[in-house]
């Protein structure tokens, strides 16, 4: 299929009419941004080489379609053409059509499998439907593009289908090109007609021919087919357009989540019966069931007046949200004393700021559209592209936005349509929250005084809810089912985060059994505080070093000041997330410095930049990816920037030649990418040699990698030689291995990381390891769970780094193991169907002493 670049003086600019055009064709299309000069921060003007690197991006044997805005793009756009071999200048057109239109509808020509002339043709008619709506004379452009005359007659029978349009605005461009993707699906002939105007018929293959029919809302379009698959594209477009031409309702109540359970008519669980989910947060929690309810949101749809005055109303709501945003981080941070955790909120604090957000709730404000309409509509727009991307992890990123399209509007409406987002929910008293799902924001807000457990029909233990839910010492059980969702209000619980269960109504008994546990863990817990800053010793004298995550310079001191025995994991985007710049050498390695300071010798691990397509940098540009999860992060990136990666592996050198730091490279899967970075490492070292810059000695600082790819696991007996230490990343690794999203609620339960098949893959590094006399660490959420520390100990594991609130409890859960009985253990649960049963095998070996 062809591909397209667009050229422009604004990198803004450019970017956005990618977006826009992927949003019209999908991701399938190579489309490619080549705006502004190949500079630091994007200066305006043109740059050949950058267009050159466009082009080979887009590249496909099917050629390449380059749009240019006006005076020096079109120079540098030939000069660009210029510098490619012959074979390929043939296939490359420079065309004249408008930016924006013309894009878009190149895009969905493009989507269609036209070729390069015809995606052209549709370039040049971009205005067609513009022109056609405002009746400015003659909108079908040079190319006469969108006309019925062209096409090819077909062969049989024409059918016909009438259909009336009810979207508000019509066949616009979203729906428009949703009608031209469905047709293009289906081996056919068809045409389109507007009979109320009237007008065409138009090809339905061409986005400037169904946008030149000016269809409205209430319109009749006449469709006829022909050919082998007439029937079922009529069928097809019948079905779309009961489906709304999948446009967003305007005018109804708008609920406050993405998708609720459906317990209508559901028995509630008899008094006595035990609920069994999946452990999200250990302890044991007794009270009532607190439903958390949704807040419905009727959102205006009146016109306002003054534009400029809701512009100002929506600017100061965005900025509150903002404001309550990075305070729910701090505090979350204070409470938890993890900035990493707290870092959850990034993602929502990038949303407020999205120009791909607050330009279309702009743009309706200008319009004559009310503060809230517009941004209900235009975070509408954004969540449902969300939805209709292929990737599972980006399509959940649709109740992110959903998140803050709530608070934004509770902002606007008033504390009325906030409901339980923006502040936590209403209870009567203190209880145990029952709900279908939480966001990071809903339990961000939990205050536990007052929730004093968790119970929620869906979600899994990697869950960004869970993980808070930890932090914030909260018991939690998830993965219920919707059945807990019919337990009646003001019911006596008994959760138990450990096991994983919720008992109804239970007696006396079972109640002052509870409570002494409870006691006992508390006692334990207090214990475990007292000598988290004596080493973790088994019961047979081996020590093992139980470290700690951080994600800031304050999560280190805190790190030290919980007992932790060093950092067995520094999350270094922080540096780069905070930054509106590329952090320069000298600022990493002063910060790198600084922290290696504060741990006064303990170890440090400091792992390279992982990002990815969902966690975007603004100053590292990069094409969208349909699964950021599979695509270039970690390592990837790295080398294919490796101006970047020298740069902090540089840093790190410095610091080490001073402090005991050891370097860790992420998302690595097979030897090359290993080669590559210890080769990088070298590049670096020799280059501070010459410029005089002390480094470590020859050895001295140790090089490992994480595993979290199965690939790296199940060839840890070649990788292991090469480096001097594995650290395995249990989250990523568990959805990689079980094939199930963490944040994918519907899968969420599979993504257990004591299922035998992740603990056959780490058992299995673990032997390469101590096979090559290497060492091997745990730096997942994993490790931070009592239950499976005597089996990462029996496995070979012989570091653990964990969360901060963690550090007391796994040295108490190392000090209570013995090696020779774990090993057992282990082996034993490598042969069990199920986390669940992993689970229970340690307990009843925990219960027997």
């Amino acid at each position: 299929m062809v591909g397209i670049v667009i050229v422009s003086h604004s990198a803004k600019l450019a970017d956005g009419v990618v977006e826009l055009a992927r949003q019209m064709a999908g991701p399938d299309v190579a489309i490619v941004a080549a705006g502004g000069m190949d500079q630091p921060d994007r200066p305006l003007g043109t740059d050949a080489a950058l267009i050159l690197q466009a082009i080979e991006q887009a590249w496909t044997q099917d050629g390449v379609l380059v749009l240019m805005d006006l005076g020096s793009a079109v120079l540098s756009a030939e000069m660009a053409v210029e510098l490619l071999p012959d074979e390929q200048q043939a296939r490359v057109l420079l065309c004249e059509a408008p930016v924006v239109e013309g894009a878009v509808a190149a895009a969905v020509a493009a989507r269609l499998g036209e070729p390069l002339a015809r995606v052209a043709d549709e370039a040049r008619g971009g205005l067609a439907g513009k022109a056609a709506h405002l009746g400015a004379g003659d909108h079908r452009g040079a190319a006469d593009v969108g006309t019925a005359e062209p096409m090819p007659a077909a062969e049989g029978e024409t059918l016909q289908e009438r259909i009336t349009v009810t979207n508000p605005l019509g066949l616009h461009a979203r729906p428009a090109a949703r009608f031209v993707q469905t047709v293009g699906e289906f081996d056919a002939t068809v045409t389109a007609e507007n009979l109320t105007v009237p007008a065409g018929p138009a090809s339905a293959r061409s986005l400037n021919g169904v946008a030149t029919l000016g269809v409205r809302q209430g319109h009749e379009v006449l469709v006829r087919a022909s050919g082998p698959q007439a029937a079922q594209v009529l069928a097809a477009l019948r079905e779309l357009a009961g489906r709304n031409f999948d446009e967003p309702a305007v005018g109804a109540a708008v609920p406050a989540t993405v998708a609720t359970a459906d317990v209508a008519g559901a028995t509630p669980p008899e008094a006595g019966s035990v609920l069994h989910g999946i452990p999200g947060s250990g302890g044991i929690a007794i009270g009532e069931a607190r439903h958390l309810r949704e807040a419905v949101i009727v959102v205006p749809r009146d016109l306002a007046a003054d534009p400029a005055a809701e512009q100002a109303r929506l600017d100061a709501a965005v900025e509150a949200v903002r404001r309550q945003t990075r305070a729910a981080r701090d505090s979350v941070a204070g409470r938890t004393g993890s900035g990493y955790d707290a870092g959850i909120f990034d993602a929502h604090l990038l949303f407020l700021s999205d120009e791909a957000l607050l330009d279309p709730a702009g743009r309706l404000i200008a319009e004559g559209r009310n503060a809230a309409d517009a941004w209900d509509s235009a975070v509408t727009d954004a969540a449902h592209a969300f939805e209709q991307l292929a990737d599972p992890y980006q399509r959940e990123r649709a109740k992110d936005l959903d998140s803050i399209r709530v608070q934004v509007l509770g902002e606007l409406l008033g504390a009325a349509a906030s409901g339980a987002e923006a502040a936590g929910p209403e209870l009567a008293g203190p209880g145990i929250v029952v709900a279908d799902e939480l966001t990071p924001a809903q339990t961000a807000g939990f205050d536990p005084e007052v929730v004093l457990g968790i119970a929620t029909a869906y979600g899994g233990p990697t869950s960004h809810a869970a993980i808070l839910a930890r932090a914030l010492r909260i018991p939690a059980v998830l993965g219920l089912g919707p059945g807990v969702l019919a337990i009646p209000d003001s019911t006596l619980l008994l959760l138990d985060g450990d096991s994983g269960s919720v008992q109804l109504a239970p007696d006396e008994a079972e109640l002052t059994a509870a409570r002494h546990a409870r006691r006992a863990s508390q006692q334990a817990a207090d214990r475990a505080g007292e000598l988290a800053s004596e080493p973790a010793v088994t019961l047979d004298g081996t020590t093992v070093e139980v470290a700690a995550n951080a994600g800031s310079v304050a999560d280190v001191r805190r790190a030290v000041a919980a007992g932790a025995d060093g950092i067995g994991l520094l999350r270094t985007e922080f540096l780069f997330l905070s930054a509106e710049r590329m952090p320069s050498e000298e600022e990493q390695a002063a910060v790198y410095a600084e922290i290696a300071g504060i741990l006064a010798g303990r170890p440090l691990i400091v792992r390279t930049l992982d990002v990815g397509a969902d966690k975007p940098l603004p100053y590292l540009p990069r094409e969208d990816e349909p699964n950021p999860q599979l695509g270039r992060r970690g390592i990837r990136l790295g080398l294919a920037r490796p101006d970047v990666l020298l740069a902090q592996v540089r840093a790190v050198l410095r610091v080490a030649a001073a402090h005991p730091v050891r370097l860790m490279f992420p998302m690595v899967a097979t030897r090359a990418e290993v080669h590559a970075a210890v080769e990088v490492v070298a590049d670096a070292r020799r280059s501070l040699a010459s410029e005089g810059v002390p480094v470590p000695d020859e050895g001295a600082m140790q090089t490992g990698i994480m595993i979290e790819v199965p690939a790296a696991a199940v060839t840890a007996a070649i990788l292991a030689p090469e480096v001097d230490f594995f650290s395995v990343g249990t989250n990523d690794l568990t959805q990689y291995t079980m094939a199930a999203d963490r944040e994918l609620s519907s899968v969420a339960a599979l993504g257990d990381a004591l299922h035998p098949a992740v603990l056959a893959l780490i058992g299995r590094a673990a032997s390469a390891a101590v096979g090559a006399g290497r060492w091997i660490g745990v730096c997942g959420e994993l490790g931070a769970d009592p239950v499976a520390v005597p089996l990462l100990l029996g496995l070979g594991v012989r570091e653990l780094s964990v969360s901060t609130p963690a550090v007391g409890a796994v040295k108490e859960a190392v000090r209570a193991t013995d090696l020779a009985k774990a090993a057992e253990l282990a082996r034993q649960a490598l042969d069990l169907p199920s986390a669940q049963a992993v689970r229970d095998l340690v307990r009843d070996a925990a219960s027997l002493g």
